[in-house]
């Protein structure tokens, strides 16, 4: 098993891209190389900088990586916002996700205070 399996962000991570994926499924087909594929990336990122890393880097390294999800899982928030504004996803859809990838950021800045 690799360290970055056994943390809690990572694993809720994983479940965020793939809710992600399933609800861009819904998304316009002229979205599909812009939004789509924009908000699926930023969601995957989270996951693979945790993974990234956690694995063979210095604290000081992991550190780097944990701010490079956090901005990942900022960056899906704001495609959450244009989609939201396109009439692709309604309020109750926005604020599940806003609600959820809040949770993930402030578990990543935990994570990253603790990294010394």
């Amino acid at each position: 098993m690799f360290k970055f399996e056994k943390l809690k962000v990572w694993q809720k991570a994983v479940k965020f891209s793939t809710h992600i994926h399933i609800l861009t499924r819904e998304f316009p087909k002229e979205e599909l190389y812009i939004l789509t594929s924009q908000i699926k990336r930023a969601a995957d990122s989270i996951v693979l900088n945790i993974a990234e890393g956690s694995t063979g880097q210095s604290n000081a390294e992991f550190k780097q990586f944990v701010g490079y999800a956090i901005r990942s899982a900022v960056e899906v928030v704001a495609c959450l916002y244009i989609s939201k504004n396109r009439e692709m996803i309604d309020e109750a859809e926005f604020r599940k996700f806003y609600n959820e990838a809040e949770e993930i950021i402030k578990m990543l800045q935990s994570l990253r205070n603790a990294l010394k």
